[in-house]
């Protein structure tokens, strides 16, 4: 009897760890196509969002709100011009964060012209953070 109880207890043992080794990813990137998504990352991972701009109609996107900064934090956002050289061609605004302490943040960006009068609100891109 005690031979089956150690049995189980290894095979209970051994799910357990797996389970805990599981991990999330570090590095996680995305596009305009997970707006309104959800997405899971590690502790002390990071987020990378690109979303496309055109600086040269006077738009750009603002971050306007990360729902909890214990969670999350922005550490970096550039503007990646365009490859070919083309008048008007569009390039990529890259927002990179860090995924600080286990929680749920939101990310919410706005895509506008940030001068009064410039049209707001032309594209909106929202995204639920999970870090585990």
């Amino acid at each position: 009897m005690k031979t089956k109880w150690l049995a189980i207890g290894l095979v209970v043992t051994a799910f357990l760890m797996l389970t805990a080794c599981s991990s999330l990813p570090d590095q996680v990137s995305i596009d305009a196509s997970s707006s309104g998504k959800t997405v899971n990352i590690a502790v002390g991972g990071t987020l990378t969002v690109t979303l496309d701009s055109n600086v040269t109609t006077g738009y750009s996107w603002e971050l306007k709100e990360i729902g909890d900064t214990d969670v999350l934090q922005k550490t970096d956002n550039k503007y990646v011009a365009p490859a070919n050289e083309a008048i008007g061609a569009g390039g990529k605004e890259v927002w990179t964060f860090k995924a600080l302490a286990a929680g749920t943040s939101t990310l919410t960006m706005d895509y506008s012209q940030p001068w009064a009068g410039g049209q707001k609100g032309a594209k909106i891109f929202s995204l639920t953070v999970v870090v585990k």
